[in-house]
């Protein structure tokens, strides 16, 4: 059956201005037309969409008079054209007579989230004239626990791969037409003399961590799990269900604690040493000729640091590049011999297990963790310095770590569906938590009573275990651990309570 639509001479005008007409199916000799009824339910709804555009417009323009005042200051200031009041002390929070629910999505364009504490909340009595002030602080009080990455999950890239294909266009672009520009200090094969003594610095820091951690070990307990790499700072393991490990269906997830050695709480990431670190890449069959010590001893070494069981070859004229992949070394036999320089800095060393002193009272205790923690930010510090000049890559999908401008070739990748690349590593840049894991645990609130109940986990907050065991050991909590430890939560006192927490 074929139908024909035509206008109705029904309704030749609508209130609105605009002729209206409701259509009309003709059937063949047949002539049928929407009812009175229809008609006026097209009406309600045309009439409706006009309110609503009368609506949107007059918020646009009442969003058009907030005044933004001074954001890297701190303060924010809102104001109205009509008048403004003096504001009252409280705390903002949702009133639906107030109308002010979109202030709660308010943020800033900085780099980081900051915690924003809003005082002055206007009389609900008076609803044109309106006055705020927001004040905030650089560390927001509580953010996200660190993101768990599945082994199935590939790691993201530090910097997105449209930005940097973007700026190497944008390199190319600005190098076009100019000569050929030697390249600089690591990339031609000399050191960068300004980081010689920062790579001291960091391997010094990084002995003197172990040895103290070796110290605090005597008198603040931290427990391991038999079968999986968790740790728990305490002298009681936590109760939460979470062991992946060996048997853990049958134990239901629920671990089983030992003493922790300082190797469950650093992490060590070994990476093999390379004598050239601009020669060849380490084929497959030589991945077990080539030693392996951990991955910041080996960074420490490319940035200066002479060991004698770890020679390496130091170039004293820039290599001379024929292509991209290759070059050759420039012939060095004209140069007089090196003259001594200054003496370079002492190396530590590691204390034997036996040789280790606990510290006799609680003082000792507290210098000690304070110690402890200067180190850790020292050496993590001064490996983000190193890592942002010398080239750190690292597997996207497991975690091997490799020092160099370019990864190895050894096909020793097993992580998930490492078959399909037949065990080759997917090398990406590394960021520091690559080099140097964190290893975050529980933070104990209460260490008089330092069980955790399972019931209320949501509560708790992390800290790496290093700041745990010093946090705990009696030093100060840094301000940038504070927003992943949840120390301005309320820890409900019981789960009844917990229950009625919104």
């Amino acid at each position: 059956m074929k139908y024909m639509v035509q206008p109705s001479p029904l309704l030749s005008s609508s209130p609105f201005g605009r002729s209206f007409s409701p259509p009309v199916i003709r059937h063949r000799s047949s002539v049928v037309s929407l009812s009175s009824q229809e008609e006026g339910v097209c009406l309600r709804v045309l009439i409706c969409i006009l309110i609503f555009s009368a609506i949107v417009a007059l918020m646009r323009k009442l969003t058009k008079n907030v005044v933004l005042i001074s954001p890297e200051l701190g303060t924010t200031f809102f104001s109205c054209k009509q008048r403004s009041l003096p504001p009252k002390l409280g705390l903002l929070r949702y009133n639906p007579q107030q109308d002010l629910g979109f202030l709660d999505s308010l943020k800033f364009n900085g780099k980081k989230s900051r915690h924003q504490r809003i005082y002055g909340v206007p009389s609900p009595n008076i609803c044109r004239a309106q006055s705020l002030v927001v004040k905030c602080c650089n560390n927001p009080q509580n953010v996200d626990l660190p993101r768990y990455y599945s082994k199935k999950e590939k790691k993201p890239f530090p910097v997105p791969i449209v930005e940097l294909r973007r700026a190497a266009r944008e390199r190319m672009k600005s190098r076009k037409g100019q000569p050929k520009r030697s390249a600089p200090p690591p990339k031609n094969g000399l050191l960068v003399q300004r980081m010689i003594p920062l790579a001291y610095a960091t391997l010094n820091a990084r002995t003197t961590l172990i040895n103290t951690l070796k110290k605090l070990l005597k008198v603040v307990p931290v427990q391991a799990c038999k079968y999986c790499n968790e740790i728990h700072v305490g002298p009681v393991g936590h109760p939460f269900r979470s062991c992946q490990g060996q048997n853990s269906s049958i134990r239901k997830g629920k671990h089983e604690w030992v003493d922790a050695v300082v190797d469950d709480i650093l992490v060590q990431i070994e990476a093999y040493h390379l004598y050239d670190r601009l020669g060849k890449r380490i084929p497959h069959e030589e991945r077990f000729s080539v030693p392996r010590i951990p991955a910041l001893v080996e960074l420490c070494i490319q940035a200066g640091v002479d060991l004698p069981e770890f020679p390496t070859k130091r170039r004293r004229k820039p290599i001379i590049r024929i292509s991209k992949s290759e070059f050759i070394d420039a012939d060095e036999s004209e140069l007089p011999d090196p003259i001594s320089q200054d003496p370079k800095p002492m190396l530590l060393t590691e204390i034997p297990d036996w040789e280790i002193v606990p510290p006799s009272n609680a003082e000792q205790t507290v210098l000690l963790a304070e110690e402890t923690l200067q180190a850790w930010e020292k050496m993590r510090g001064g490996a983000n310095r190193l890592m942002k000049m010398y080239p750190v890559r690292v597997c996207g999908y497991c975690p091997e770590i490799h020092v160099g401008p370019t990864g190895h070739k050894a096909q020793n990748c097993g992580a998930y569906k490492h078959q399909q690349r037949n065990g080759q590593h997917g090398w990406q840049s590394a960021v520091l938590n690559d080099l140097i894991p964190a290893r975050y645990v529980w933070h104990v609130p209460n260490l008089e009573e330092p069980l955790l109940q399972k019931e209320l986990r949501n509560f708790y907050g992390q800290a790496p275990a290093v700041v745990e065991i010093c946090v705990q050991g009696g030093a100060a909590v840094p301000e940038q651990y504070k927003p992943t430890m949840r120390l301005d939560v309320g820890i409900p006192s019981s789960v009844r309570e917990a229950e009625m927490v919104v």
